[in-house]
């Protein structure tokens, strides 16, 4: 009697258990094996939760954690084996090698899911190997992070990067009372948004005693007694710290799939199809390892996110289990909260849109995220960029306070369906006085721009 069919998934977190899932949902245990590597400790875990946990708005990790490997045997048959990686990929041989607790196997498999994720971007610089120097990436790296807090207590935080992980981990920092210093190469922090938009990010960080030192390229870090000791830049600066953490970013983790032959694209990120198929049959790709294409460049792109993760890891399931799915692309759209500031983007900022060969007319403009006379209402700034040919909405930003992000989504909406800015000033929108004056700030935005684009 021949064995049952195997899946195995190279990956236990969003992506890679979405797939397992789904497959799962479609297949039954007596037709199909599923096993999940994943060399973290922990499966299906929120690590956009991580900077929470740190500052200690979330208690624990285990608050993190959507499912166990015990929850997945329990209820859907699917063995997630933690602390096992896979270090290479055999597509004729149809087999996996990994390391785990009890040291170096084989694993054959039937149908492969590729669930790598991304890596941060570490500077290949002196002392940036140091004890006390953190990427935050993992769910096992969040939990480093606040036990090297708890164990020596440091007073001087320096993060190194201004993106969304790195000023989300300053704020945790704060929270915790160090003194936090964030160094960022680009004019303003938060190089996703224009400069213009990236100073209100950096005026509210600094009014909450963040130091932010922008223009500036961090070349070293100093190690005092075995533990980092400064932060050295390009401009003479030196900057005490007793933990460094990085905010880089990521870049897709397609080194397994290209060893094993896979294509992957100008990213690095694996090729993929809209049913999350790679290059090599019976082997999926999905998650931040994976090369997506953006609606609005028409462009590969490579952007981490737990949403495109589990959607991507839900199709690739689907196919698996003999169902039809696509994955069609993304808009960039992403929220956080630095300090008491939300911001938003969407679409393609001015450098973006450029880049992609657009011709644009862009309005910026401010607005209450509430009726006026309603308490709590407060300024928010909204910028619109669009095509100057078509009118086109090419992408948008948001810089405010409470109520002010999610209106992203609006934007990301008409992005989706390639809106022109005239038909979006129309939109029947939601209103009452608690959630936005008489004309949302998007209306008055997109109407000011068609004026300026359609005269």
């Amino acid at each position: 009697m021949n064995a049952r069919p195997r899946l195995v998934v190279v990956g236990g977190d969003a992506a890679g258990m979405s797939a397992a899932s789904q497959a799962r949902r479609r297949i039954g245990p007596e037709d199909l094996e599923i096993v999940a590597l994943e060399r973290g400790s922990h499966t299906s875990y929120s690590a956009c939760g991580i900077p929470y946990l740190v500052g200690k708005t979330v208690p624990s990790p285990e608050d993190l954690i959507a499912r166990t490997p015990a929850v997945f045997w329990r209820d859907h048959a699917i063995e997630a084996r933690t602390g096992t990686e896979v270090t290479a990929i055999d597509t004729e041989r149809r087999e996996v090698t990994a390391t785990g607790p009890d040291g170096e196997y084989t694993e054959g498999y039937d149908r492969l899911v590729i669930a790598t994720g991304a890596r941060p971007r570490r500077p290949d610089l002196p002392g940036f190997d140091a004890y006390g120097v953190f990427g935050v990436q993992t769910l096992d790296d969040g939990t480093e992070v606040s036990a090297f807090l708890e164990r020596h207590g440091p007073r001087r935080a320096v993060v190194v990067g201004g993106g969304y992980i790195g000023l989300e981990m300053a704020e945790a920092f704060l929270t915790r009372g160090l003194e936090v210093t964030v160094i960022d190469s680009g004019p303003e922090p938060m190089g996703t948004l224009d400069p213009d938009m990236g100073a209100l990010v950096r005026e509210a960080m600094e009014e909450m005693g963040i130091a932010v030192r922008t223009g500036e390229r961090a070349t070293a870090v100093a190690v005092h007694g075995g533990r980092v000791g400064a932060v050295h830049t390009d401009t003479g600066g030196e900057y005490p710290a007793d933990i460094v953490c990085l905010g880089l970013g990521v870049r897709p983790d397609g080194r397994l799939a290209e060893e094993a032959g896979l294509e992957t694209g100008p990213t690095g990120g694996v090729k993929v199809d809209a049913r999350m198929r790679t290059s090599v049959p019976g082997v999926w790709a999905a998650g931040d390892c994976v090369e997506v294409f953006h609606r609005v460049s028409r462009a590969p792109a490579a952007i981490a996110l737990g949403t495109h993760a589990n959607k991507q890891g839900r199709v690739a399931g689907i196919d698996i289990g003999g169902g039809y799915a696509r994955f069609e692309g993304v808009v960039g759209t992403a929220v956080t909260k630095i300090c008491a500031v939300e911001v938003a983007r969407t679409g393609l900022n001015e450098a973006e849109a450029a880049a992609a060969g657009f011709a644009y007319e862009t309005v910026v403009m401010t607005s209450d995220s509430r009726a006026g006379y309603y308490p709590g209402a407060r300024p928010m700034k909204l910028k619109l960029l669009a095509e100057r040919d078509t009118g086109r909405l090419l992408g948008g930003q948001i810089v405010g306070r409470e109520n002010a992000a999610k209106r992203v989504d609006v934007l990301a909406t008409a992005l989706w369906n390639g809106m022109d800015v005239l038909d979006m000033s129309g939109m029947d929108l939601g209103y009452a006085p608690p959630f936005s004056p008489v004309w949302d700030p998007v209306l008055i935005a997109a109407r000011k721009l068609a004026e300026r684009v359609h005269g």
